[in-house]
């Protein structure tokens, strides 16, 4: 059984909430900021591919981070041990960042009573058999949707976190966070050549509601339009022209190039492309770009940070003008600003460092279609794959899953091998259009940033970015 959300993760341990407070207290002395951030999670995935269940698991951790920071410098220990020996060896290891004499603490976080989800375990939700049942059924369902599918691949996790920060005047913050995530994949083919397609979605609502009938037809039946589609593409021209980006998930193409940009730690040490730019112009008028995480039910929403902060929607771009950035509570406190709610961390395993939420562009006022029409010739970029980006120059590579031609302002052959090659800041002064139909990615997104991966939304509303450059394959 899920232990209660609402009981505090130290009574799983060998050590007192008094005695934690005493080791804390001890430990972060001469110190500025720090705080104990305990963990318990529960994790579970299944797929069914080729016809059959190929792999099935479950995961049940916990275990502690004691952090300690002066300065620019943090000092950072964890186990999986919640034993007073773990706990206190890791305070020997923070205590040599301490100064040893008496300095102004870091405030603790504000708090909230804000519930953005439910504290439902998502592997709760159905029993084994019935998600065994359910794979089946959309395998089959995928199936029998074209004679020429040749493969299905249906998969289904689920992610269960419960957190507990503790800070030295005796705070305390809780949060518990569910997760969701369903794919299907098919690969079908002609006979000569194969085509791909596959989606997926997820979220922290209610489990079952990701899971309906309804839900994963649908699932099934957009991943058959991509593979199909991806039969008939043709190697893509290169050359520099006129892009459309389409809604929604291609918006991962401004997390990647922008958003790692405008995180306070690059601009703080200056290697971000954007560093120094607060309050200067850095995209075309009418963009505006915003960091929410207090969205109910998202993939990149939490209730407060993995450091206590409660989570806001922090404006980055408004209007092409730089204004804000995401802070956790060190950067901010260096650079003298407040901190957004973006410290976050993988586990207990990672020290916090500011991380993206929901990012996202604002709807302009132009309908897609209109945007279109004034593609002489160019290229519509649906849905990205993956890609690279240099945080410092904000160069990035990304590849198109689904891409197609415009050609006199119509929509008209699809292309494969097709990749947008640019720098995020020149990228953003390359927008022209803004369109009116901004929407968010269906729940998918997971972010890297040093090592550590963390749930995050992206989205957008239709784009068009004048004379970008687009790799293909044409001959």
């Amino acid at each position: 059984m899920t232990p209660s959300p609402t009981a505090p993760l130290l009574e799983t341990a060998d050590f007192s909430r008094a005695e934690a407070e005493a080791v804390l207290a001890a430990t972060l002395k001469g110190a500025e900021d720090g705080e104990l951030f305990l963990e318990k999670r529960q994790t579970e995935s299944l797929v069914w591919d080729d016809g059959k269940l190929k792999s099935a698991s479950f995961d049940e951790s916990q275990g502690f981070g004691l952090r300690a920071v002066m300065g620019e410098t943090a000092a950072y220990a964890h186990a999986t041990d919640l034993s007073m020996a773990a706990l206190k060896r890791a305070a020997e290891v923070c205590r040599t960042v301490a100064t040893g004499s008496s300095v102004v603490h870091a405030v603790s976080p504000e708090r909230t009573n804000r519930k953005l989800y439910a504290d439902t375990n998502p592997a709760d939700a159905m029993g084994f058999s019935e998600k065994i049942a359910l794979l089946q059924k959309a395998d089959a369902y995928a199936r029998g949707l074209d004679p020429r599918v040749r493969q299905v691949s249906v998969s289904m996790a689920a992610d269960w976190q419960a957190v507990e920060i503790l800070r030295a005047d005796g705070a305390s913050y809780r949060d518990v966070r569910p997760l969701v995530r369903f794919n299907i994949s098919i690969v079908s083919s002609d006979g000569k050549e194969q085509g791909q397609g596959s989606h997926g979605l997820g979220g922290r609502g209610e489990p079952l509601s990701y899971f309906t009938e309804e839900m994963w037809m649908a699932a099934a039946r957009e991943a058959l339009r991509q593979s199909l589609v991806s039969l008939e593409a043709r190697p893509a021209p290169a050359g520099e022209m006129d892009v459309l980006l389409g809604p929604g998930w291609p918006g991962i193409l401004l997390h990647e190039a922008v958003g790692h940009g405008l995180e306070g730690d690059f601009h703080r040490k200056k290697t971000s492309v954007f560093s120094g730019m607060i309050g200067s112009r850095v995209a075309a008028p009418g963009v505006t770009i915003v960091d929410d995480g207090t969205i109910p039910d998202r993939r990149g929403s939490i209730t407060i940070d993995d450091e206590g902060t409660p989570s806001r929607s922090t404006t980055l771009i408004e209007d092409g003008i730089l204004v804000g950035l995401m802070q956790d509570r060190m950067n901010a406190r260096l650079m003298g600003v407040t901190p957004t709610g973006n410290g976050r961390r993988q586990s207990h395993a990672h020290a916090p460092m500011p991380r993206m939420t929901n990012t996202y562009m604002l709807a302009g006022d132009r309908h897609p279609e209109e945007i279109q029409r004034s593609i002489k010739r160019g290229l519509f970029a649906k849905s990205f794959g993956g890609g690279q980006v240099d945080i410092t120059s904000g160069k990035f590579v990304f590849s198109c899953t689904e891409a197609y031609l415009i050609e006199d302002g119509k929509i008209t052959m699809p292309v494969k091998g097709a990749t947008l090659i640019g720098a995020g800041a020149d990228a953003l002064t390359r927008i022209s259009m803004v369109g009116n139909d901004m929407a968010l990615d269906p729940g998918i997104g997971t972010c890297g940033k040093q090592g550590q991966g963390v749930p995050v939304g992206v989205g957008q509303p239709s784009l068009r970015i004048d004379r970008l450059t687009v790799g293909g394959t044409a001959a």
